[in-house]
């Protein structure tokens, strides 16, 4: 890994209790590939979580 993390895309969903087992899996398996997936509540709406894929 570098030491630049580059946002490559992002986008705003409904929130779900769910969704970060989806961001675990997707960081497990696709470490190797210098991807790298985050989830956040939206800071403006609490019931929306945003979803940001990085190359690391």
């Amino acid at each position: 890994m570098g030491d630049k993390i580059e946002t490559l895309a992002s986008v705003t969903v409904e929130r779900s209790d769910d969704l970060y087992k989806i961001v675990d899996i997707l960081n497990r398996t696709l470490k190797s590939r210098d991807l790298m997936f985050g989830l956040a509540l939206d800071p403006s709406d609490r019931q929306k979580m945003v979803f940001t894929i990085y190359r690391t």
